[in-house]
């Protein structure tokens, strides 16, 4: 899978795949989309912020990708 999703490819993918199912946002597929959800995690709505933050350590887990940022730990912790 390259970089880009395509909207076939997103159209797809199954819930679980989403940080945010509900809204099919921030898809991780695998572990460079992982490195692109913790890359854009600012533009996540303020309140969706630590759902976001659990579902990218638990994929970066699933993956083996160190996310090091501590915004996103301490999202995750809330």
């Amino acid at each position: 899978m390259s970089d880009k999703i395509s909207y076939e490819e997103r159209k797809d993918m199954p819930d679980s795949v989403f940080g945010l199912p509900e809204r099919r946002e921030y898809p991780m597929p695998d572990a460079a989309h992982v490195r692109a959800a913790e890359a854009y995690f600012r533009y996540c709505p303020e309140d969706l912020k630590p759902k976001l933050a659990r579902a990218i350590l638990q994929r970066a887990q699933d993956y083996g990708v160190d996310i090091e940022s501590p915004t996103i730990r301490s999202y995750a912790r809330q």
